[in-house]
């Protein structure tokens, strides 16, 4: 079988969460080639379109897998192979959402992250899955705290807590971990950026004393199952999935926006003060699991 996966290729790498789909996939026999598109707004997007029509025709692939909706509202305007559509997060945003329940109309299959991005997506058809993305447990592993603490040069004697992205993305809404953590003493918020190595990530999950989110919207944010995975305690706002993902897990908090309600869920990780189970608890979701979830959805399509 083989598959183009279509994205956004504005960045200067693939995201994680695609690349270790491909991989998963990958290990399971199908064959995907990438298709990044390059350019921006929908008009840079549409430039893409004669490009991706002669590249399907070359490679005379089986399926069409989008990424985000708009890469999806791209697939969909070439004819030769089905669609399938992986809803992230854009069903948040107003003009994305708009695209992207066009581009679902006219899709083969569409997954959503989540419950709350299909709800929003307001399909009407029944072909659809709810499945996040994967986490590599092979990756995403139990390390000792300050082993990996020396090797990420971060303080022995400190509380740490480590931010979900970088303090100047938006969407990440730092000034609310910001004024949370001012109200507790002692707590050193550390960013997490994205020039870190996968195995970096490792490292800062099994280093800090907590995972704070605060972002005002998510789909099925990939941080809190990677936290999980490292039985990291978390602390975050109830967006996406994370209230179902986290689940009953003790060190694990589910907060509102008021910056003392955060705060409070932070000193009660931090008095939890200890691993937590949560990678017992999401290992439904490890990436191979995910990718036998994709290949039947891959199968049903071309059925």
């Amino acid at each position: 079988m083989k598959v183009l996966f279509v994205f956004s290729g504005n960045s200067t790498k693939v995201h994680p969460f695609i690349s270790e789909q491909r991989l998963s996939l990958e290990k399971k026999g199908v064959q995907i080639d990438y298709f990044p598109i390059i350019g921006k707004g929908l008009t840079g997007y549409l430039k893409n379109l004669p490009n991706l029509n002669k590249i399907i025709k070359i490679n005379s692939y089986d399926l069409v897998h989008a990424h985000y909706g708009f890469s999806g509202m791209l697939a969909v305007l070439q004819t030769k192979c089905p669609v399938i559509i992986s809803f992230i997060g854009e069903m948040n945003f107003p003009i994305l959402r708009i695209i992207s329940r066009i581009a679902l109309r006219f899709s083969a299959y569409n997954i959503f992250v989540s419950e709350e991005l299909k709800i929003k997506s307001k399909i009407k058809k029944n072909n659809y899955s709810i499945i996040p993305y994967g986490v590599d447990l092979d990756t995403f592993v139990l390390l000792d705290k300050v082993e990996s603490r020396k090797k990420l040069k971060l303080p022995l004697n400190r509380r740490v807590a480590l931010f979900s992205g970088l303090f100047d993305n938006p969407d990440k809404n730092y000034q609310l971990a910001k004024d949370s953590v001012n109200l507790v003493d002692g707590l050193i918020l550390f960013e997490l950026s994205g020039h870190y190595k996968r195995n970096e990530v490792n490292l800062l999950f099994n280093a800090c004393d907590l995972l704070l989110l605060t972002s005002p919207r998510e789909g099925s944010p990939q941080v809190i199952k990677e936290a999980m995975a490292c039985n990291c305690p978390i602390v975050s706002t109830d967006v996406g999935d994370v209230k179902e993902i986290i689940g009953n897990t003790k060190g694990c908090y589910v907060t509102s926006f008021d910056p003392l309600d955060v705060a409070e869920k932070i000193k009660l990780a931090l008095k939890f003060g200890r691993k937590t189970n949560g990678r017992q608890k999401i290992k439904h979701l490890d990436v191979n699991i995910i990718a036998k979830n994709i290949i039947d959805i891959y199968n049903s399509v071309l059925a």
